[in-house]
């Protein structure tokens, strides 16, 4: 400032600058990802010393956020009244940030790469979340074109409400079970109101993750005795902590990870912490007085950790019996099927649950090795891909060969086009956002479960994952050409 005659603002951003660039040339992901970090601390301190409030609190009508990246827990603070579209540079369709934007029915585009830098405040942008397309400054006859789509849209969007009340049913008779994935109590009259039949993923780890101090079991208890009190007698299956990843949380007794999907995180960090583990243990079962109320662990890779996840869950039943606390001691309990070892191992793990549920968005990643919240290989991420439909086909059949049911709660269920594909592989649920259950159960509405099934064995046959979507596309085509446009 004294030397070189520069105001602080323009200090502040080349020393953000030279430490942003710095950190981009380092090799290991995880650190390079933290440029982010770096310039968001930048952008506070240039916003407080030009005096301006925070764009949360200057930005009272309806607008479109356009970030560098956003944390889960920042999309889950979005104003949904007013933030009507989400444009990042990072991420790809299955990142959290991706999935929570679904859930909360903001359309949203990822992967953008320096849209944050080309668009500026007051542009005027067209979104379009289904094609994952963003328009800036769009010329009259873009916005004519959109507008006629739009209108489509809500032509038979208009539809979709008579639905609620319909079961998931092929035309062939064929019932599907149809359920919500939510991440707290503020979505449960979305669930009846879109036509789920209760919850198929409670994704308990977001009341950790928008708080700013530690959760109780207390604090827990109370929210998933609400949400099974209000969706009763409809099931309610709760996930236990799924921490790590791309889901960090603060003010807890967790260390960084270089290399976070591959590390301590899920059931392995509950493991590492067994009485932060035991707690929500004791928070699910006492809910489980509603008897609607199911548990499933998650990121299973073998047999020995259900095992050992039981064996705490015993500990919690009797932390519970001696203080004379009311649970269902017959309680359903879960494993998701994440990895392809819990797929290939799915006949030993199902001998030690009531059901199975496949959790795609980590299956892919994991089978594929694809980062799913890196946007240079975003395009290999691919749920269509042979080698994750032999898992998912394989494990459904553990699942029959002992007599227990399997669902799917990964993003690929909440999508249309695939969903002939996944009733055909006969599953038992399929699990999705709330917004996303009126199209999926339109379709399961037009097709025949025979045609689906049939669609199946091709598909399993494909060699590539395109000619699986191509053919997926075909018979959208031919059973419900209307929600093609819609997708």
């Amino acid at each position: 400032i004294h030397d070189g005659l520069q105001n602080a603002e323009a200090v502040v951003k080349s020393v953000c600058d030279r430490h942003a660039e710095a950190l981009s040339a380092i090799e290991d992901e995880y650190i390079r990802e933290r440029v982010a970090d770096i310039r968001d601390v930048g952008r506070r301190l240039l916003r407080n010393l030009s005096g301006q409030q925070p764009v949360s609190e200057e930005v009272g009508h309806e607008h479109i956020v356009i970030a560098r990246d956003l944390a889960p827990s920042e999309t889950a603070a979005l104003r949904k009244d007013l933030a009507v579209g989400l444009a990042i540079d990072m991420g790809s369709p299955t990142s959290h940030t991706a999935v929570m934007a679904r859930a909360m029915d903001i359309p949203a585009v990822v992967a953008m790469r320096d849209v944050s830098e080309q668009v500026k405040q007051g542009d005027e942008v067209l979104i379009d979340g289904n094609r994952g397309v963003l328009i800036v400054r769009p010329t009259p006859r873009q916005l004519e074109e959109y507008g006629r789509l739009a209108e489509t849209r809500r032509s038979i969007a208009k539809e979709l409400p008579a639905l609620r009340e319909l079961p998931a049913e092929t035309v062939d008779g064929h019932r599907i079970t149809l359920s919500a994935n939510i991440e707290g109590v503020d979505e449960v009259d979305s669930v009846t109101a879109h036509g789920a039949e209760g919850v198929g993923l409670f994704r308990s780890e977001y009341l950790h993750l928008l708080s700013s101090a530690p959760v109780t079991e207390e604090d827990q208890n109370r929210v998933y005795c609400e949400v099974a009190r209000r969706l009763s007698p409809q099931p309610v299956i709760i996930r236990t902590l799924d921490i790590g990843g791309d889901k960090l949380m603060t003010g807890a007794p967790f260390l960084p990870e270089p290399n976070p999907f591959l590390g301590c995180r899920s059931i392995r960090l509950s493991f590492l912490h067994p009485d932060y583990f035991k707690a929500q243990l004791r928070a699910i079962l006492r809910a489980s007085r509603y008897k609607n109320v199911k548990l499933m662990y998650p990121m299973i890779s073998g047999v020995e950790e259900v095992e050992q996840a039981n064996a705490i869950l015993g500990e919690a039943m009797d932390d519970l019996d001696r203080a004379g606390e009311e649970f269902d001691r017959n309680i359903d309990i879960g494993a998701m099927v994440e990895i392809p070892s819990a797929a290939l191992t799915a006949d030993t793990i199902a001998e030690h649950v009531d059901f199975l549920s496949i959790g795609t968005n980590d299956l892919v990643q994991y089978t594929l090795a694809v980062d799913r919240v890196n946007e240079r290989v975003a395009y290999l991420y691919q749920p269509t891909h042979p080698a994750v439909l032999n898992l998912i086909r394989e494990t459904i059949r553990a699942g029959k060969r002992n007599g227990i049911w399997v669902g799917l709660c990964g993003e690929m269920a909440a999508d249309p086009v695939l969903t002939p594909l996944l009733i055909g592989l006969d599953l038992d649920e399929l699990s999705v956002s709330p917004p996303a259950a009126p199209l999926v159960k339109a379709v399961i509405r037009r097709l025949k479960f025979e045609e689906a099934r049939a669609f199946a064995d091709e598909a399993v046959e494909c060699s590539s994952a395109g000619e699986v979507v191509r053919r997926a596309r075909e018979l959208m085509r031919r059973v419900a050409p209307e929600i093609l446009e819609l997708v």
